[in-house]
């Protein structure tokens, strides 16, 4: 297979790949279609994409490669692209055109000149080369022709979803209310000062009905006990200086620091290496699992700016303010890695990875798979091992309280919100066709 799936940390899904990616007799196999959540991720990143706009990119891609090669050879119901292609189409020509059509719109609304130039100068090299491997005839011309198309419906149905509205906010100075850090911290290189005026982006959903579908109840009263019992976790364990978070959960809090879609999509390559999936097969999956991640970020911020919850580094600080008896402050604590820009709760995180867990455990018929796979940046390089989706979902949760990013609440009420997220995505979205 050689140097496939373009990406530095290729090592990340090795456990994997040692099993080779072999495709049932007569089928493609997949690595298209990884090639391109790689270099998608890479060239979001390098065009300055935030998180959550970045999952909107990703899933965006991911759909137009769903629809091009069912445009080719119906195996699932298609997302936006209805129409037929020509059956001797090349299916490696239509993953690609498909997108890097959607890439180079999508990346120029972001980021500064350099940025995007650097960006588009990743996909155009990829798509060349791509294009490079497949013998220059009417097949390739085909999938080229159906590729575009595709990329133009997808475009075309989010065109308008709001994406670069900006929502205008205030932060509030009452007990409770999310205000920035006292302290600036260097920003983490996976969220952008933007986060902070997202908001609501009501038409950006691509399986919900709306954002408040799911809407969680929202965190503990500052004067419960259950607050006291958060607040006692995330002070003890998330802090800097720690004297008893161990050694492994200050590994788990760097190991799921990356961003949601950039690990999930990770996980999702190597499952569908290890259960040998064709192109067809793993091109749906990718779809589904980066559908999901994009519709729980907006979900998560729809609940996040109806409570606007502080986070731990401001709540362990003003404590004195939160009217418990059983919260002590402490004016100097930080948390061990850096506190992202935007209000507690529900960490969505732990949303992404609730939603993306669920996908996979309905595509592969159960939650109990074992797995192996290790992170990327910013602290690439930790191999973990894990027994199911499910415990892959709750450690990333855990990591944002062993970070002292999130309070328990936050991340325990995120995984709920992920999981029906990612039920109905994947019971409802690109299920098998039939005639």
């Amino acid at each position: 297979m050689g140097q496939s799936y373009r990406q530095l940390g290729n090592a990340a899904v090795s456990g994997a790949l040692a099993l080779a990616v072999l495709a049932p007799t007569g089928e493609a196999a997949a690595d298209e279609v990884f090639d391109w959540n790689v270099t998608g991720f890479e060239a979001s990143i390098a065009g300055g994409q935030n998180a959550v706009v970045l999952s909107r990119t990703a899933a965006m891609m991911h759909l137009a490669i769903h629809d091009a090669l069912n445009a080719i050879d119906r195996r699932y119901q298609p997302y936006a692209y209805k129409e037929r292609a020509e059956p001797s189409a090349a299916p490696a020509a239509a993953i690609a055109t498909a997108a890097r059509d959607v890439l180079v719109d999508v990346i120029p609304a972001w980021g500064k000149p350099e940025q995007r130039s650097k960006a588009l100068t990743l996909v155009e090299t990829a798509y060349t080369a791509d294009l490079a491997k497949l013998p220059n005839g009417p097949p390739m011309q085909q999938g080229i022709a159906i590729g575009q198309k595709v990329a133009a419906a997808i475009l075309a149905a989010r065109k308008a979803d709001g994406a670069n509205a900006v929502t205008q906010y205030t932060a509030g100075a009452a007990p409770g209310k999310w205000r920035p850090h006292p302290n600036p911290v260097p920003a983490n290189p996976m969220i952008a000062d933007q986060l902070l005026a997202i908001g609501n982006w009501p038409a950006m959903l691509l399986t919900m009905a709306t954002p408040s579908q799911f809407r969680l109840s929202g965190p503990p009263a500052l004067t419960s006990a259950d607050y006291a019992r958060d607040y006692d976790e995330v002070k003890r364990l998330g802090g800097k200086n720690s004297a008893v978070r161990t050694a492994e959960q200050s590994e788990i809090a760097r190991y799921w620091y990356e961003g949601s879609a950039q690990g999930w999509s990770r996980i999702a390559r190597v499952m569908a290496a290890q259960s040998r999936l064709n192109q067809w097969e793993s091109a749906r999956l990718m779809a589904v699992v980066n559908a999901a991640i994009a519709d729980g970020f907006v979900a998560g911020f729809d609940t996040r700016y109806v409570y606007d919850f502080w986070r731990p580094v401001t709540a362990i600080r003003a404590a004195d303010t939160d009217g418990n008896d059983a919260t002590v402050a402490d004016p100097a604590w930080e948390s061990y890695l850096n506190t992202p820009p935007i209000p507690d709760y529900p960490s969505t995180h732990s949303v992404a990875g609730g939603a993306a867990s669920a996908v996979l455990a309905r595509v592969f018929g159960g939650d109990q798979f074992p797995f192996q796979m290790t992170s990327g940046p910013p602290f690439a390089g930790i191999t973990r091992s894990f027994k199911s989706f499910s415990h892959a979902a709750q450690e990333n949760a855990d990591s944002r309280v062993y970070a002292g990013i999130h309070f328990r609440s936050a991340c325990r009420d995120g995984i709920k919100l992920g999981d029906r997220i990612g039920q109905q995505a994947a019971a409802q979205y690109l299920q098998p066709y039939r005639d």
